[in-house]
């Protein structure tokens, strides 16, 4: 005989009730003192261990993901891709190398790998100097997709030029950005812009410095010319010089004048020229071949950075994949609806659009995320993701945000960040020693400028605290226990 103790259905239904009546009680008490009066936000916070929804508030509003959108572009090429998937650049010729030559055209085949350097293609080229190439009789082409949606819908048009909204072509040499640096001049309000004397571009400046700060309105002007040429103008308050991080406007101007300086550089002669094309010629064999890191380190860049032209190059991938056509914004972000609804995300009613979070026409709501989010946590094919996200404190994006760098929340939120202009989002996991781990979306859109300056710490930061210093009320057994027999 087994004696087991267990509660009435009665009595059951009556300490869930309570238990939650109690919890609602508990954050709406709080929420109403620290949630943002001017913002939209969607609360979702569940105790991954027994299963509990600890609360819960316009669950289903779509609202804007921004970067954490990238938890579904990880989630989905994870799927489909696979862990072995990388990009792959890839020298063909028709002839071999014979006698230090090869007497026809060669091909560099570009696959939109966002993390292909200048100094990968001069090792490239390398490989064909080892193998005795000091002459190519014939023409240097670069190969890529042509008519390429570089920019998805809903891009802010004024973001365009800065390096987080470079262009994703499959023509991508460091990362399609450009760095330097405006400085000033003795004596002078004039500026002097410091770029690489190499670099492909042309940048025509009249910016000045207000030095003195009596401008009243005083801001740069970028604007994006064709061939890779700016112009900057306007002003900048202060005396100290700034970085400048600028995307560049032709991927494969950029792509073509970057390797006609590296060829120049290296140990082989070209006969003819170096022109761009999108079709790689036939009855051609491989000669040479970079390839990129594997799917799960790209993934960790991009999780840990917020990378968007990983993101976004990810994304096109996959669309090429599942498609078995050029990828796109377009069959990308239908890739990734059909990948996630196979694996049971309900994206009903929702909106992918790119693969970074950078469009503004995303929309999404904290349930579908908290989905995605609890496939993370359950499904072994997607746990290596967790060690990839930022650490509150320590690491990527969250390692310097304001609140979550020191206590109680350092080293305990892994999460991934989504913020832009009035947007400021986090989704992840707390994992704390002797807590229980505890999946948790927080989404808040239209955010005043002005009180994101003014407060005491951010939003998801106080409603993490209070989860973390929520008790959830004591099962009352001795009360209601029932003690049945089975003999």
């Amino acid at each position: 005989m087994c004696v087991i103790r267990s509660l009435p259905t009665v009595a059951l239904l009556s300490y869930l009730f309570t238990s939650a009546v109690l919890a609602n009680d508990y954050f709406s008490n709080i929420l109403g003192k620290i949630k943002p009066p001017h913002s939209h936000t969607a609360l979702y916070a569940k105790n991954l261990i027994t299963g509990e929804v600890i609360y819960e508030e316009n669950a289903d509003t779509l609202l804007l993901p921004a970067s954490t959108q990238k938890l579904l572009t990880a989630v989905a090429t994870t799927a489909y891709l696979g862990p072995d998937f990388r990009f792959h650049t890839r020298l063909y010729s028709h002839f071999p190398i014979r006698g230090g030559k090869i007497p026809g055209d060669v091909y560099l085949k570009f696959s939109g790998d966002p993390t292909l350097t200048s100094q990968h293609i001069s090792l490239l080229l390398k490989q064909l100097s080892d193998q005795g190439l000091s002459r190519i009789e014939g023409n240097f082409y670069l190969v890529g997709n042509g008519n390429e949606q570089q920019q998805a819908p809903g891009w802010v048009w004024d973001d365009l030029g800065i390096c987080f909204a470079a262009p994703v072509s499959s023509f991508v040499i460091n990362q399609n950005c450009v760095h330097g640096k405006l400085k000033t001049k003795l004596a002078s309000e004039t500026s002097q812009l410091q770029f690489s004397p190499y670099l492909p571009i042309k940048i025509h400046n009249t910016a000045v410095f207000d030095k003195s700060k009596t401008v009243t309105f005083c801001d740069l002007d970028l604007k994006r010319l064709a061939n890779n040429e700016f112009t900057l103008s306007g002003c900048y308050p202060g005396n100290k010089g700034i970085k400048l991080a600028i995307a560049i406007t032709d991927p494969a101007l950029f792509a073509k004048d970057t390797v006609e300086r590296l060829i120049k550089n290296s140990q082989i002669k070209i006969s003819g020229g170096i022109f761009v094309t999108h079709s790689l010629a036939q009855h051609t064999s491989l000669i040479g071949l970079h390839s990129s890191k594997a799917l799960p380190e790209l993934l960790d860049i991009m999780l840990l950075k917020s990378d968007n032209l990983i993101a976004d190059s990810l994304l096109k991938q996959l669309g090429q994949a599942y498609f078995k056509q050029a990828g796109s914004f377009t069959n990308g972000s239908r890739a990734m609806r059909e990948v996630l609804t196979q694996a049971g995300v309900d994206l009903a009613h929702a909106q992918i659009v790119d693969g970074s979070g950078l469009s503004r026409y995303n929309l999404i709501s904290a349930k579908q995320l908290s989905q995605v989010l609890n496939l993370i946590y359950t499904d072994q094919r997607f746990k290596g993701l967790i060690d990839s996200l930022p650490i509150s404190g320590v690491r990527g994006t969250l390692e310097y945000k304001s609140y979550f760098n020191k206590k109680p929340l350092v080293n305990y939120i892994y999460a991934k960040t989504g913020s832009m202009q009035g947007v400021d989002n986090l989704a992840g996991f707390i994992k704390k020693p002797y807590f229980d781990d505890t999946l948790f979306v927080i989404l808040e859109n239209g955010q005043s400028p002005l009180e994101k300056k003014q407060q005491i710490a951010p939003f998801s930061a106080l409603f993490l605290q209070t989860i973390l210093d929520y008790k959830p009320a004591p099962l009352a057994s001795s009360k209601v226990a029932d003690k049945t027999k089975i003999q």
